[in-house]
């Protein structure tokens, strides 16, 4: 039996500065949107075309994180799909929009582009890493990378920083 599937994975870029809230459990959550640009042909000619999400993260972090997500911020954004409904008071019709509940939020770009230097927080906290400048944290604690100390002989026979001079990266 094959089971359902409910994921996203989006890079935008912040339409407005993050708002904070708590849910009654006293859990902080995060609401903001995001503007995904895509190119579409039409004719001969390639047209941007502009489309817009509402996030809601939900997470432990999510109040440390509040500062990083400020409007212009490009982000990297991996949850899942929701959708709400309700009755309008005014029509009585029936509505409905659907939005994504992040349960990583990924900042991108360099330090100078709007609000500080890249990382990301995952739904699980922080971990033993915190805030990583330009890394990739996804939550569960995994460190950032720290060289080591020459510590005996190097094992490459390279210049004792561990790897052999030519490797390609």
């Amino acid at each position: 039996m094959a089971s359902d599937i409910n994921s996203v994975i989006l890079v935008g870029r912040l339409t407005r500065d993050a708002e904070l809230s708590y849910l009654p459990s006293g859990t902080a959550a995060l609401a903001f949107s995001i503007a995904v640009n895509r190119s579409k042909k039409e004719g001969d000619q390639w047209v941007e075309e502009a489309n817009f999400f509402d996030i809601s993260y939900i997470s432990k972090s999510a109040e440390n994180f509040k500062q990083y997500l400020v409007k212009g911020k490009q982000v990297g954004i991996q949850g899942s799909l929701k959708q709400d409904r309700w009755q309008d008071k005014e029509s009585g019709q029936n509505r409905s929009k659907i939005k994504i509940m992040a349960s990583s939020v990924q900042l991108l770009g360099g330090r100078s582009e709007a609000g500080g230097a890249g990382g990301s927080y995952g739904g699980q906290g922080y971990g033993n890493a915190g805030y990583q400048g330009g890394g990739g944290y996804q939550g569960g604690g995994r460190p950032a990378y720290v060289p080591q100390q020459n510590q005996g002989p190097d094992p490459y026979g390279g210049d004792g920083a561990g790897f052999p001079e030519d490797v390609p990266f």
